[in-house]
């Protein structure tokens, strides 16, 4: 996600992940107002701790779905909340089922990863929000060395480098294009 940040923003400060999960896909009412305060308030700290401001917030939710109307109530429910707790811009990464189904937008970036990779016919040039288990389809289908969750950043950094991403995409995928819309707007 990082390369794919600063390949949009063309930004040299500090990207500094949090990595401590807050379950926000499911979460509503108080429970979705309490875990995103907790979510900003982590944010906030880590940027006093670089002795830096908060410049934008990135969340990031794999949904385990494909893109239907969960997406656009999840999308909503937490932009809404979100916004009204964070004092700097925001993008939501909320990639319908998992990670896997954006680096499907770039499949000439898994060769450079591995030359034994190659995407099949049948996973390019899709709506790559309607593939279900990227991941394991991934797996099962594109050559040795098996694919790993662990591989995806080397993906993504092979696909920006080689000028794939962010713009190049084979495919398409609504909630890869609504993060790219978020970023715009920083």
């Amino acid at each position: 996600m990082t390369s794919l940040l600063r390949a949009h923003l063309d930004f040299t400060g500090k990207i500094v992940p949090i990595n401590d999960p807050v379950a926000l896909k499911e979460a509503t009412g108080t429970n979705l107002s309490s875990r995103v305060t907790k979510l900003v308030g982590k944010a906030k700290a880590v940027a006093a701790k670089e002795q830096s401001e908060l410049h934008g917030l990135v969340v990031h939710l794999d949904l385990d779905a494909v893109h239907d109307g969960h997406y656009d109530t999840v999308r909503t429910r937490l932009r809404s909340e979100l916004t009204a707790r964070c004092p700097a811009p925001l993008a939501l990464a909320l990639a319908a089922w998992e990670t896997e189904s954006w680096l499907l937008l770039f499949p000439d970036a898994f060769p450079r990863v591995h030359p034994g990779w190659t995407v099949p016919q049948q996973l390019r040039g899709k709506d790559t929000g309607l593939v279900r288990n990227p991941k394991e389809e991934l797996q099962r289908r594109l050559g040795t060395p098996r694919y790993r969750e662990s591989d995806s950043p080397a993906v993504m950094r092979a696909a920006v480098d080689h000028g794939h991403a962010p713009a190049k995409a084979v495919g398409t995928s609504r909630s890869y294009r609504d993060f790219l819309a978020d970023l715009h707007g920083w």
